[in-house]
């Protein structure tokens, strides 16, 4: 296949970034935000989740159009900030994040079957776990078929799964009751803070944006470089309208304590309070359709970002190859592996689902540090500003922000999944240590063994509270 027949359109990249990020955790969305607060304490949480993620798409969109050269997005950055090893371990970071998200993905699939189907139980039985591996691997093989296909596939699959959510919106807001909204408005009974209220929300609003950075990955197949950001922010503002309302309108139709005590998907037991049993049916079956689209376009990204760090010298050359139709098989292969494994160690997991959609913002909040940090670092040199100078007090103001941004949501999510990313991050190494022996380069520098030391700490630490006890999957 010819490389101009793998030309993404604007429209395509925008579908990436709305196909990576509505995903699972938009359906879970009410019953999440009821556990933790009221409507107040949602608009909060939306209004610091969607200024620092809207103040991270610009970053990316600023990067886009002044590093152009730059054409893996988000390791790129850290590599070309920060060096090769911060650079491997934000590309490692990113790639096994995503891989956990998939595996999230078919949880979730799993377990809204089984709400029809006993025989798939809580999304973790034996024929499960089969079904489950059979979707797997029929992706894996549409996958290496093309990745304009796929990308092809992904812009329909887009476009359905958005009319059960947008069905979903139109029978809420007919729906709505003030007095009921006005009665949750400051959390309906929770105890704690505003502030305290908040925070517990913080970590899925970085599941739920996660994708954002979708056209950035695959900027190599814009057709214009210009599309990149603005398909970035395209699906940044649609998706954000999504979710801001999924959140807000069940408080207006049903108690908030009676929200909170509804199985997951939340969203089509909302449905289903409000009109009966064919909305659980309804959304359900948007949700499968959803969870399957993001998950085809986050195999595309797992996949293209090993390839590219395999290309850049990041990870060993056996990645970097790609099949006759210019898919990088060998670097599916492995995600699709990682995945597989994964799927079937949850057959031993209480709660998968939330241990992974944690430990994917986990993962995914180390490079966007990088990211935001690395336009922090440009802006404020001046670099690349002899274009458009006037723009750079507004960049630099907007990669601040998205710094401040990010650090708060590692705060927000705790120690306990930075020792747990740290678990992943200190034996994933052996694959930068792989690729720099076939190299003849030296594998450390000063600073990057500091950076070892610490993540090697920090997984002993980890081994050795899951092993006591002191923290919990």
């Amino acid at each position: 296949m010819a490389s101009t027949e793998q030309k993404m359109s604007r429209m395509q990249l925008t579908a990436m970034v709305v196909g990576g990020m509505v995903g699972a955790g938009i359906f879970s969305l009410p019953r999440t935000f009821a556990n933790a607060t009221g409507p107040l304490g949602a608009l909060v949480a939306w209004l610091i989740a969607g200024t620092g993620m809207y103040m991270l798409a610009r970053v990316f969109q600023a990067l886009a159009e002044r590093k152009p050269d730059l054409d893996a997005g988000v390791f790129a950055y850290a590599k070309a900030g920060f060096g090769d090893y911060p650079g491997f371990l934000s590309a490692f970071g990113y790639w096994i994040g995503s891989c956990i998200g998939n595996v999230s993905y078919w949880v979730l699939i799993k377990s809204t079957l089984g709400a029809f189907f006993p025989v798939f139980g809580d999304g973790n039985t034996l024929v499960a776990i089969v079904v489950a591996s059979i979707g797997i691997w029929l992706f894996h093989f549409m996958i290496l078929k093309g990745v304009q296909q796929a990308a092809f596939i992904n812009s329909i699959v887009t476009v359905a799964k958005i009319v059960p959510i947008l069905v979903f919106i139109v029978i809420m807001i007919f729906a709505f009751r003030m007095n009921v909204f006005s009665a949750n408005f400051y959390g309906g009974g929770l105890e704690g803070n505003l502030f305290q209220q908040v925070r517990a929300t913080m970590l899925v609003t970085v599941f739920v944006f996660i994708g954002i950075e979708g056209a950035s990955v695959y900027s190599r197949y814009a057709k214009e470089r210009a599309d990149v950001g603005r398909a970035t922010i395209f699906g940044f503002i649609g998706v954000s309208a999504l979710m801001v309302l999924v959140t807000m309108l069940p408080y207006a139709a049903l108690q908030r304590a009676d929200i909170a005590g509804m199985r997951q998907p939340s969203m089509a037991a909302v449905l289903e309070s409000v009109v009966g049993h064919w909305g659980a049916v309804f959304v359900s079956v948007g949700l499968i359709v959803s969870v399957l689209g993001a998950y085809l376009a986050w195999s595309l990204i797992c996949a293209e970002v090993l390839f590219t760090a395999a290309k850049t010298d990041d990870m060993p050359a056996i990645f970097a190859k790609e099949n006759a139709n210019k898919v990088p098989a060998n670097a599916l292969w492995l995600t699709n592996i990682v995945v597989q494994l994964l799927v079937m160690s949850t057959y031993f997991s209480r709660d998968a689902f939330a241990l992974m959609l944690n430990l994917t913002s986990a993962t995914s909040l180390i490079p966007y540090l990088f990211v935001a940090a690395y336009g922090f670092m440009i802006s404020r040199r001046g670099e690349t500003y002899e274009i458009r100078p006037e723009e750079r007090r507004r960049d630099l103001i907007m990669a601040t922000i998205a710094v401040i941004y990010t650090i708060f949501m590692i705060y927000a999510g705790g120690l306990k999944f930075i020792l747990l990313s740290a678990v992943l991050y200190a034996p994933g190494t052996i694959l930068y240590i792989w690729a720099r022996r076939e190299q003849n380069k030296t594998v450390f520098i000063a600073s990057d063994w500091i950076i070892f030391f610490v993540t090697v700490i920090g997984a002993v630490v980890g081994i050795y509270g899951m092993a006591t006890g002191l923290i919990t999957l």
